[in-house]
């Protein structure tokens, strides 16, 4: 029940551009229940907003260990990489 008040509630400022309070809110949820994919899938879309590429890896590395064929998981993970290396293009252009 607590699980999924935060994760509405996570779902709501993600909704409205908040990801930094959304991230909170999943973190939240993960330490109920680390089996639910959705909250990781949710959390990697935020930190993708967020720029924060390295998290949206790790994050989707873990919904693919526990359900290898989720698309989302995917997806997130192959936008990660790609800001990973725009990072990385960026800084050897310095």
């Amino acid at each position: 029940e607590k699980f999924k008040k935060l994760k509405n509630e996570g779902n709501d400022f993600v909704k409205r551009g908040k990801y930094e309070e959304a991230v909170n809110k999943y973190s939240e949820c993960m330490k109920l229940n680390t089996e639910e994919c959705t909250i990781y899938t949710n959390r990697a879309l935020c930190y993708l907003k967020l720029c924060k590429y390295e998290e949206a890896k790790q994050d989707c590395d873990h919904v693919l260990q526990i359900e290898d064929s989720n698309i989302k998981a995917f997806y997130r993970r192959a936008l990660a990489y790609k800001g990973l290396q725009v990072r990385t293009k960026n800084m050897a252009g310095i």
